[in-house]
């Protein structure tokens, strides 16, 4: 299992601005993050899952 960080999760959504990256997690358009040691992570499976549900 890949854990993104929020350096990563930006690039694989194309460059999104963090406010719209939050905004989208707000939403449920996007999952919640993980915190881990005391910084945040997405599951890369949960991220292209949420990609799939909102481009189909």
């Amino acid at each position: 299992m890949k854990y993104l960080n929020f350096s990563d999760l930006r690039k694989k959504l194309g460059g999104r601005s963090r406010s719209a990256i939050y905004t989208d997690v707000e939403f449920g358009r996007l999952p919640k993050p993980l915190k881990l040691g005391g910084r945040l992570y997405w599951r890369e499976s949960d991220i292209d899952s949420a990609m799939t549900d909102i481009f189909t």
